[in-house]
């Protein structure tokens, strides 16, 4: 992308919305014919001259929340608008970059970029204008003739991001844009996507991205919506006012990066921790909700990775930031969100803001020889992660202690979809066998109960 050179600026004063959600729910049905809540009640505005950033953790429906502002999918309930109107179709002034880059093979980059214009019914010699145009400013000139396969992940990317500013929209719809990239191409591509946007060249006058990824929400953003999970709900708004382009080893912005860890993070701390439901006048304290496989989903760790983090703990002597974990070991500070998860819900670390602490129930785990670290693991596990309790209990109660994996995966659909189904059986089978609570055939999708596996719970 040929951006000129990039000055320390504010962030734009916000003009008139270009859309706005009013209390959009969305809910799917599962094969089963139940319901598969995604979205709850959300609302919010995009306004003209400003970078909105949908931050959340898997779940939480960000990329469901995209499609409906872009018209592709219809909420269930609320409505979207684009500057006043309801969307009773495809919005008409947004164009969406994707994740997965979909770019059709069999066109060359000019064509790819293109296709959105010939949809419009743009004229062929306007078209190739404009495209030679977007294509100039994405940087790719030169490779109007090549087809993606000819291209590295980078540049097919940036023919993304030509395709979607070629049409000039209102508001540039990104779903991820950056997470299929290595780390160098992405950190580059969104440097030029700031200078682009600062320099006043890409022809769009709002953003709505999408992102797991919180020192990107944090670098790019002026408003970041953090997004809760299963259904997806607006946790927290956070605005950005940094100058850009803005310094990760800045105070500011590493104590934004901790305000939106310690929201991620304390959800999921307040889900695993016991606690009581407010007193009812006149009456006692009643215990909350036990948390359910569906309300507490297991983080995706494999055993291994959580024993790494626990070991790192103690080296630090038992406590440290996230942040400053996550810059020793190379990677984006997001990336150890489930693996804080998982020691949280087993009680093996707690949280203090964005501070991790190994508890001494972590310590006793780390220092075990591995067949003491394997029943403490399975008495953790049975007791405090919802869905491998479950597990041994069903296995406890049949006849013969053994269920095929589609039982379990047909509860799950209740609350998950079919991927989100399979990706829980599968940590929970991982943390089932690490304590030989309970066995898998793969052949047959059989799990079968271990013997003393009871004893754990």
């Amino acid at each position: 992308m040929n951006s000129s050179e990039a000055t320390m600026t504010g962030p734009r004063a916000p003009g008139e919305a270009i859309v706005r959600a009013d209390a959009v729910t969305k809910t799917f049905t599962t094969p089963d014919g139940g319901a598969l809540p995604v979205l709850d009640g959300i609302s919010f505005d995009l306004a003209e001259g400003e970078i909105v950033a949908l931050l959340g953790k898997s779940g939480s429906g960000k990329s469901t929340l995209l499609r409906c502002v872009a018209g592709l999918i219809a909420p269930s309930s609320g409505s979207v608008f684009y500057r006043g109107t309801p969307l009773t179709g495809a919005n008409p002034g947004v164009s969406m970059v994707f994740q997965s880059f979909a770019l059709l093979p069999w066109l060359t980059v000019q064509q790819n970029v293109e296709l959105g214009l010939a949809a419009l019914g743009v004229g062929e010699e306007e078209r190739r204008r404009r495209a030679l145009k977007a294509i100039d400013l994405i940087g790719l000139d030169g490779f109007e003739s090549a087809y993606p396969k000819e291209l590295s992940g980078g540049m097919r990317q940036r023919v993304g991001f030509a395709r979607g500013i070629v049409v000039e929209p209102d508001a540039l719809l990104m779903d991820e844009p950056f997470s299929a990239l290595d780390v160098l191409t992405a950190e580059n591509l969104r440097t030029e996507l700031v200078g682009l946007w600062e320099g006043h060249e890409a022809p769009v006058k709002s953003i709505l991205i999408v992102t797991h990824n919180i020192e990107e929400a944090v670098l790019l953003a002026d408003r970041i919506l953090v997004l809760s999970s299963n259904p997806g709900r607006i946790q927290a708004e956070l605005t950005v006012d940094l100058p850009r382009p803005r310094n990760r080893q800045h105070h500011r912005f590493e104590a934004l990066v901790d305000t939106v860890y310690a929201i991620l993070t304390g959800r999921e701390a307040a889900a695993a921790a016991v606690v009581e439901a407010p007193a009812p006048p006149g009456g006692q304290a009643r215990p909350a909700p036990a948390p359910t496989p569906i309300s507490a989903p297991l983080p995706d760790v494999r055993v291994g990775g959580l024993a790494g983090l626990l070991e790192i703990l103690i080296a630090r002597g038992g406590e440290d930031g996230l942040a400053e974990i996550a810059d020793e070991l190379n990677f984006e500070v997001d990336d150890l969100l489930p693996l804080v998860d998982a020691s949280v819900m087993l009680g093996l670390a707690r949280l203090d803001g964005p501070r991790i602490t190994i508890t001494d129930t972590g310590r006793e785990f780390s220092a075990a020889d591995i067949l003491t670290s394997k029943r403490l693991f399975a008495r953790h596990a049975a007791a405090r992660a919802p869905l491998v309790r479950a597990i041994v209990q069903a296995l406890a109660a049949t006849e013969g202690h053994a269920l095929r994996e589609d039982f379990f995966l047909d509860l799950l659909r209740r609350g998950f979809s079919a991927d989100e189904a399979r990706n829980q059986l599968e940590t929970a089978i991982d943390w089932g066998r690490y304590g030989e609570l309970y066995d898998y055939d793969r052949d047959d999708g059989k799990l079968t109960l271990e013997p003393g596996a009871q004893d754990a719970l």
